[in-house]
């Protein structure tokens, strides 16, 4: 007896219905599903692999704009009194990569819980992950959304035109932190901060006024350079950090498959013993009643 309700007590553990026994065509379907599941995450996994590749070598040259750009605005030396801030979050359209999307979210509500003035600081967010979060929660604060990011690897037109669209918007800031995903290792990324000032706060920095030949054309115009290349280096840190965590993510799902795929083979095998047991019992004690 305990035989037969084993297989029984193991569907209830796999989450499956359970009327007296699970049939055999039950357990089989389930297999076949579990296994077109587990084809499709190995898909996925490999698909990631070539591109974490090339997004990795493309990192190489994304690094130079931002260290560039990044020496700019540290150089600057500016530390504004109760600034005006915005927030650019670089993340993507697309899911099956773990947190790293949710990560970013967690980072920004924190440091808006810790500003004094959180609620006039603006929000900006790339990608559509981060845009349906904020706009339930911070709708108010959206100042732009920008979408269909991660379907291609970044350029950097792209991230010019992030750029300029934060320009010609208008939005009033001293200081602005772009936040994404800074890539480690395969296996390791961490949520990054990059501050960037506006024109007139750098314009206003006394280590601007040293510079005799820096006039408002040229200071404006590498502003508007920086500006792109630091979202630039961010897209690309966020697109390799992401490619590498949906590998991980894909390569987790297909051990998880297999595992679900032998749990399930064993309660198939055990549920026909217990039918075929059955039926020999039946068999034999419909004999024994005849004798």
């Amino acid at each position: 007896m305990a035989a037969v309700l084993r297989p029984a007590a193991a569907f209830r553990s796999l989450g499956l219905p359970v009327r007296s026994m699970a049939t055999l065509k039950e357990i089989r379907t389930r297999i076949k599903s579990v296994s077109s599941i587990q084809k499709i995450t190995k898909s996925m996994k490999m698909v990631s692999a070539a591109k974490f590749a090339r997004s990795e070598r493309e990192l190489r040259s994304a690094r130079t704009y931002g260290n560039a750009a990044q020496a700019f605005h540290e150089s600057a030396a500016i530390e504004p009194t109760d600034p005006k801030h915005l927030i650019v979050a670089v993340t993507s359209d697309r899911g099956l990569c773990g947190g790293i999307h949710s990560n970013i979210g967690r980072h920004i509500r924190a440091v808006l819980s810790e500003l004094p003035n959180a609620e006039t600081v603006k929000l900006v967010t790339c990608g559509d992950k981060l845009r349906s979060l904020f706009q339930r929660t911070h709708a108010p604060q959206m100042a732009l959304a920008f979408s269909e990011l991660g379907k291609q690897p970044p350029k950097f037109s792209d991230a010019a035109f992030v750029a300029q669209k934060i320009l010609e918007k208008g939005i009033e800031y001293d200081k602005a932190t772009i936040v994404f995903n800074k890539f480690r290792s395969v296996i390791s990324y961490r949520v990054t901060e990059q501050p960037v000032f506006s024109l007139e706060t750098i314009s206003g920095s006394e280590t601007m006024t040293l510079f005799d030949d820096v006039d408002s054309d040229i200071l404006r115009n590498y502003h508007e350079f920086s500006l792109a290349s630091l979202v630039y280096w961010a897209m690309k840190e966020s697109a390799t950090s992401e490619q590498s965590a949906r590998m991980t993510a894909m390569d987790a799902a297909s051990k998880n498959a297999v595992e679900m795929i032998g749990k399930l083979t064993l309660t198939f095998n055990r549920t026909r013993q217990a039918v075929i047991t059955r039926e020999l019992i039946e068999i034999i004690s419909g004999a024994a009643a005849l004798d």
